[in-house]
């Protein structure tokens, strides 16, 4: 398992690399097992792998749905290189190794030792690595519109970092990109030209008073936003025409994303009302609907019984949970790792971790499937 894991995380899958070389050691490792996989490639290196086990038949299956692809390691200092996979104090260190190549690592050593132990399943085991959820969740998305045979699900687990949490909710995410337009000349004769920096500053002023009507959650509280990119200008003699910002915006269960676009959009249209040389547009970079399970449904229960505990959580990161939700099954996440050392230098997992994270699936496997 740690040399499976090691491999991965070297296969370097940014979404400059894209995840082809991932799934290739994927299929590979489940080949040892006997197992047969499917690689799903597209733009020449985006790629999902799909492996389905067979049962009897008598059970509903369970659909294990992991993310092979990792951000980039980031401008700052590794103390290890990311993608060398270094094993140091009972840790392996790298990109991915937490965030989720570590529970993708486990679920496939579970799964591998369920299949060899021959076990008699009652219920097929179904595995999907899917590309692109660190950016735009078009492996789960091209996933579940292709699974039209699917058998019956019990339910989806999603081996993302909880630290062993029962995760049945999270927030929603909504990226905007607001764009204002302007009018260049020369710096020397401001008033000839539109600042476009100065239209957004207005802009950026309005959104201060903005508040998203939801009610809180009793898990997840509030709506949160947050402005986390901006550009504009591209000389310092020249007036810009041109001046985005990116909006971080994280929903909770019950808020539409198309009420908050509606909102941003009203705002503009206020401040065009107000200045004639006001022009801006909003628009959508990625969103993903919010999350949320009921904690008392049968899959929730039967999972929690196999792992000898009645608490689930929720958490305020953003899955390809939803996508899979469109299914209409039950979604759980519960994976090894630390969440708080997501997308950060020296990301590591502990192997122990490791461990436990197998003997769980297996528990959970045999609970539910047997």
């Amino acid at each position: 398992m740690k040399e499976l894991l090691r491999t991965l995380i070297q296969a370097q899958t940014t979404a400059d690399t894209g995840e082809l070389a991932a799934a290739e050691i994927i299929s590979a490792e489940f080949a040892r097992c006997g197992i047969d996989s499917k690689i799903d490639v597209w733009e020449t290196n985006r790629a999902n792998v799909i492996v389905r086990i067979g049962s009897t038949g008598q059970k509903p299956a369970l659909l294990f749905a992991c993310h092979h692809d990792v951000v980039g390691p980031g401008e700052a200092e590794w103390q290890y290189p990311p993608f060398e996979a270094v094993e140091v104090d009972g840790k392996i260190y790298g990109r991915g190794a937490t965030d989720m190549k570590g529970g993708i690592a486990a679920a496939i050593t579970a799964i591998c030792r369920i299949v060899n132990s021959g076990t008699k399943l009652l219920g097929d085991i179904i595995f999907v690595a899917a590309a692109g959820e660190e950016t735009d969740s078009i492996g789960a998305e091209r996933f579940v519109k292709g699974c039209d045979r699917l058998p019956e699900l019990v339910g989806v687990l999603i081996p993302e970092p909880t630290d062993f949490s029962i995760v049945t909710a999270h927030r929603g995410m909504l990226w905007l990109e607001v764009t204002t337009k302007g009018k260049s000349a020369h710096g020397s004769a401001p008033q000839l030209g539109v600042n476009a920096i100065t239209s957004m500053r207005q802009f950026l002023n309005e959104l201060d008073k903005y508040d998203i009507t939801a009610k809180s959650h009793e898990l997840l509280g509030n709506c949160s936003m947050s402005v986390n990119t901006i550009s504009g200008g591209k000389t310092l003699n020249v007036v810009p025409d041109k001046c985005s910002v990116g909006i971080d915006i994280r929903t909770v269960p019950g808020v539409e994303h198309q009420d908050i676009f509606a909102d941003i959009e009203r705002i503009l249209e206020k401040l065009k009302s107000e200045n004639s040389q006001f022009e801006a547009e909003v628009s959508v970079v990625r969103q993903v609907q919010s999350m949320e399970t009921q904690r008392d449904c049968d899959f929730v229960r039967e999972l929690c019984s196999s792992l000898g505990t009645d608490q689930t959580h929720a958490v305020g990161f953003t899955t390809d949970g939803p996508h899979f939700a469109s299914l209409g099954v039950p979604v759980v996440i519960f994976g090894p790792g630390k969440p708080h050392l997501c997308h950060k230098p020296d990301e590591y997992i502990e192997i122990a971790d490791l461990e436990e994270a197998v003997e769980y699936y297996q528990k959970i496997i045999v609970h539910l499937l047997t």
